[in-house]
């Protein structure tokens, strides 16, 4: 059994019951091939989150900070996160997130690059955009709505594929991809809230 496996089950165990999470169309996410999950950031604990209600192993990039310690390092690779380096294009990291979507793999984004302050969507940036392009991925939006602190039960909700043929066949620019993600993650919230 996988230390990502094992994680899962921990992380389960504790955070359902703890934020009382209901989670909302799973079936969305397809059952194999490269699928991108893409969810707004509310929380620290939105990578977990995503890990434990995704039907599917799902890889994070991680800031590369993460890494600098040995034993850190060792155990980020083993829950499927990959170092990023912020504040700069990092090709590394973008070759990386390719080849995991090139295996047919699952990855989690968050189109804004960093946890929004007062909960609602900031602006997407183009990396989204470049993986749902330069990928064969499902594109998969998710809305992660309500709070930690357990008062209301945490929702997170998985919508259907974005299709993204009209925007492949005219070679769309990243950053108008990023918004079209951003866009379907706001429709699930609007739906969802309340």
């Amino acid at each position: 059994m996988s230390l990502y496996t094992i994680g899962k089950m921990i992380l389960s165990a504790a955070f359902y019951p703890m934020f009382r999470i209901k989670v909302y169309g799973k079936e969305h996410v397809p059952k194999e091939g490269p699928v991108l999950v893409c969810s707004n950031h509310i929380s620290n604990f939105d990578p977990p989150i995503l890990g434990i209600t995704c039907p599917r192993d799902i890889a994070f990039m991680g800031k590369s900070e993460l890494f600098k310690p040995k034993p850190l390092g060792w155990l980020m690779k083993n829950l499927n996160v990959f170092p990023v380096k912020r504040g700069m294009q990092d090709r590394g990291a973008l070759r990386v997130g390719l080849d995991i979507l090139a295996e047919g793999k699952t990855m989690g984004l968050f189109p804004e690059g960093t946890r929004s302050k007062d909960g609602k969507l900031g602006s997407p940036l183009p990396g989204i955009g470049f993986f749902a392009m330069r990928s064969e991925a499902k594109v998969v939006p998710c809305a992660i709505i309500g709070s930690y602190k357990g008062v209301k039960p945490l929702k997170v909700i998985y919508g259907p594929p974005i299709d993204m043929e009209e925007l492949k066949e005219r070679k769309a620019p990243a950053k108008e991809v990023s918004q079209v993600i951003m866009d379907e993650i706001q429709l699930l919230i609007n739906k969802h809230v309340g």
